[in-house]
Order: C-alpha cells, then structure tokens, then sequence
C-alpha cells in the first residue's frame, strides 16, 4: 500500500480515526453519537466512515449550514 502525500487527509476513516476525528474520547462515545445520529454510520457495506459526511453532519447540526436536504444515508433510507 502506498502513503499519501504529506498534507493529504484519507477521507475513508477507519472507526477508530472517525472517533477520533470527531474529538470523542471513547468508541462507546463515538458509537452514541452514531445511535443518535449526530454522524452517519459506516459507508453501507464497509467499515469506513467518510470524513466529508461527518463533516456535512456536523455543520448542519452544528447550525453551520442551512437544511440542504437529505443527506445521503437518509436518502438511500426513502429510496433504497
């Protein structure tokens, strides 16, 4: 497997680093915030989460961002 570049985020995160990402201290911590759906869960069928979703996630709850719609996890939801 090769490195990014120096200064490259991955956007697939791990679990681990999607906790982290998030600032919470524990994965118990992180996988509430999943329950609750303060963050999207996992990208469907792996064990990834997408940096830019968490992101999307918490701007909007964050009240960064004006409701911009569905996001994709509740949209796959409805026409899935």
């Amino acid at each position: 497997m090769t490195k990014l570049p120096l200064g490259i985020t991955p956007r697939g995160l791990t679990r681990e680093q999607a906790a982290e990402y998030c600032g919470c201290e524990t994965l118990d911590a992180f996988d509430n915030w999943v329950r609750r759906e303060i963050v999207p869960g996992p990208i469907p069928g792996t064990k990834r989460w997408d940096r830019r979703a968490i992101d999307r996630a918490l701007d909007r709850r964050s009240g960064l961002t004006a409701d911009i719609g569905p996001s994709i996890d509740e949209w796959l939801a409805k026409h899935g």
